[in-house]
């Protein structure tokens, strides 16, 4: 339906162009044909039903007849109408100009339904392409509410959503539902709203149900919706989308959800697996031990139990290793982890990461290589020793008792200095040189990883620094990590 306003002012504009062409044609009266001057206000109908509509080109017609009748029809200003082919002409001017009213009001019609359904398309589109973007649900709540407003021009919106037994507002735009109206949509209130409507009026509210297969997830509560079918019908379609888009987005979070709790529960087993596994040998050694040195059958010299007290405190200490290594896991995870930088020598890590592993026959074979010119490093010296000490003890245990493990120094480019532990075990293959710093994984050849490298990756990196295991000449691993020298730090 074409507004009042519209038609009015598409007639003024019709009748006052009949007005123009005919005193245009006046002058040269005498020199147009009948059929010349009704082709000529064809012009006003057609102007008058493309601005107003069918009804502005019936009074362009009404209009254009009578000038035609008193003003180009002898004889002139009379309605008589003179010989019988002005009857003719007079007729076929009418019901032409009709026709053409109709087909070209029809035309615009078709024209304004075609760009309607075009905006109508466009805004699912928009809204689609919202909606399939990866974002959280908040983000999604307050992308529906501004979306619906700003597809409908509305006053406000506002989505809500059962939140335990209740239904509770979780994103609104514009104009805010006021505690009234929400009493009167929650479910206390106990007014149902079909899901098969699309529109249910509610007090000044209008309010849509999101539904999914039939069943409700939610209500969406408008303000100053257009009262027309085809603005209702298009919000069905957004509310289907929006529906829809809600469901992905929570079966999103929950499998989100799942995948964490399975790797809360991975972690958990693993946890169990890797201290279970670093707590055997020492409680294994330390349990005989103990029972020889406390059985009074047991022939045990004095030397045998010096021996025997030696070994309870070299497994006591690498308990506690393990337990450090787990507090300083707790700390990297929580984000409590601070580094305390000084100027240090890389021979007093090495000789403070040997005093923490204690005295034990393994460590007789580290061997230490470096120039004398070697820089200091800027570093974390407790961090940097628990990295050594990870990766020393790392290599005594899966490297063959008769064989060295070095520990080297050197400058390396871009002022950093490179400390590599190399012993002469299995070694790593390549495509689990990356995996074996990763929490609790240990190969099945060698059982390579763990707490303590996974530790002293994230020590090294908490430099800015960088770790790598790599082959060496004679077989075995070489474990490499860089640190920043000195002159280096005090540059940046």
């Amino acid at each position: 339906m074409v507004p009042f306003r519209r038609q009015a002012v598409g007639s003024a504009s019709a009748v006052a162009l009949v007005v123009v062409l005919g005193a245009i044609m006046l002058p040269l009266r005498s020199h147009l044909s009948v059929a010349t001057t009704a082709l000529v206000l064809v012009v006003p109908v057609v102007v008058g039903v493309a601005v107003g509509g069918f009804v502005p080109g019936i009074v362009a017609t009404a209009t254009g007849f009578f000038v035609y009748d008193i003003v180009f029809i002898p004889p002139y200003y009379t309605l008589a109408v003179g010989a019988a082919q002005n009857w003719a002409a007079l007729g076929v001017y009418a019901v032409v100009m009709v026709v053409v009213a109709q087909v070209v009001a029809r035309l615009n019609a078709a024209r304004a339904e075609a760009q309607l359904h075009a905006v109508q398309v466009r805004r699912l589109f928009d809204l689609s392409e919202l909606l399939v973007r990866e974002s959280s649900v908040p983000e999604l709540l307050e992308t529906i509410v501004t979306a619906v407003r700003e597809a409908f021009t509305l006053d406000g919106a506002g989505l809500l959503l059962p939140v335990g037994e209740h239904l509770q507002l979780v994103a609104s735009a514009g104009m805010p539902l006021s505690e009234l109206e929400l009493h009167q949509l929650s479910a206390d209130a106990r007014t149902p709203v079909s899901v098969e409507s699309a529109v249910v009026q509610r007090g000044a509210v209008q309010v849509v149900a999101l539904a999914t297969s039939g069943l409700p997830i939610g209500l969406l509560a408008l303000r100053g919706l257009p009262g027309t079918r085809k603005d209702h019908d298009l919000l069905r379609a957004f509310a289907n989308h929006l529906a829809l888009a809600l469901e992905r987005a929570e079966l999103r979070e929950q499998a989100v959800r799942a995948q964490l709790l399975e790797e809360v529960d991975r972690l958990r087993r693993s946890l169990i697996g890797a201290v279970s596994h670093d707590l055997r040998t020492p409680l294994a050694t330390i349990k005989v031990s103990t029972s020889t040195l406390l059985d009074p059958d047991a022939p045990v010299s004095r030397n045998d139990a010096h021996e025997l007290v030696g070994l309870i405190d070299v497994q006591v200490g690498r308990l506690d290793r393990l337990v450090s290594n787990l507090l300083d896991m707790t700390r990297i995870q929580s984000g409590a982890l601070e580094l305390r930088r000084r100027p240090t020598a890389v021979v007093e890590l090495v000789d403070e990461a040997l005093s923490v592993l204690g005295p034990s026959p393994e460590l007789e074979r580290v061997g230490w290589q470096a120039p004398m010119d070697l820089p200091l490093v800027d570093v974390d010296h407790v961090l940097i020793c628990q990295v050594l000490a990870n990766l020393i003890d790392n290599a005594t245990r899966y490297a063959p008792e008769d064989t060295p493990v070095t520990i080297s120094a050197s400058r390396a480019p871009g002022g950093v200095v490179e400390v590599a532990v190399t012993d002469r075990g299995q070694g790593v293959p390549a495509d689990e040189r990356a995996s074996v710093f990763q929490m609790f994984n240990r190969r099945e050849a060698g059982g390579r990883g763990g707490l303590g490298l996974a530790i002293a990756r994230a020590f090294v990196e908490a430099h800015g620094q960088q770790i790598w295991v790599e082959d060496t000449s004679h077989g075995g691993a070489r474990f490499v990590f860089t640190l920043p020298g000195a002159g280096a730090a005090a540059a940046d």
